[in-house]
């Protein structure tokens, strides 16, 4: 299937609706396009991740690029109400999951245990797959609401963005080992000290 598209412009979205897959008009604060909006955000998040690799952490772009283009077909799995669906078209699958779980055991083995929760940061780079992950959390979340309003936001795909996350954070871990830096850990309130 080829695309053409010669004009960003349509103006059919100027009164607040857009179009899903298959034609159907809905408002654009519907919990269909809020879902499908969180994931080309977690998408443009992933984005920027990728462009700021640094040497050490170079090897992860060829997988940073695959899931981008799994998310877009998520998007439009989302953005596919169910008298739409069509043969051949790309679903969220257990297996999809269990290639994420794959990863956390691959990328994670050599990590030290945790022993406190750590906070977004340690590196630019790192804090970037924090963002990542909290898009995910998100875009998870507004999963759940489609399911609950409409019944069809699929369970794989929720079950997808959950092992996602859980991926984009054990990333978020391995990239400050690769770069040789310490996550900033959460430190308990009693203890903690306003700096002057």
């Amino acid at each position: 299937m080829t695309f053409r598209i010669n004009r960003v412009y349509t103006r059919s979205g100027d009164k607040g609706e857009t179009g899903l897959v298959g034609g159907k008009r809905v408002r654009k604060d519907d919990a269909r396009v809020a879902a499908y909006g969180d994931v080309d955000e977690l998408n443009s998040a992933i984005g920027l991740a990728k462009e700021r690799l640094t040497a050490p952490t170079a090897s992860l772009r060829p997988l940073l690029e695959y899931i981008q283009q799994e998310l877009f077909d998520l998007g439009s799995e989302l953005a596919t109400p169910p008298e739409a669906e069509y043969p051949g078209m790309w679903r969220a699958a257990p297996s999809h999951a269990e290639q994420f779980e794959r990863l956390c055991d691959r990328y994670g083995e050599a990590l030290p245990e945790l022993t406190s929760f750590i906070l977004p940061g340690g590196s630019e780079l790192a804090a970037m797959f924090h963002l990542a992950r909290t898009i995910c959390r998100r875009a998870e979340r507004t999963v759940v609401t489609l399911n609950a309003r409409e019944g069809d936001g699929g369970e794989h795909v929720m079950i997808y963005l959950n092992r996602l996350s859980d991926l984009l954070f054990v990333l978020s871990r391995w990239v400050l080992a690769a770069e040789g830096k310490d996550a900033p850990l959460w430190t308990r309130g009693e203890h903690r000290k306003l700096p002057e």
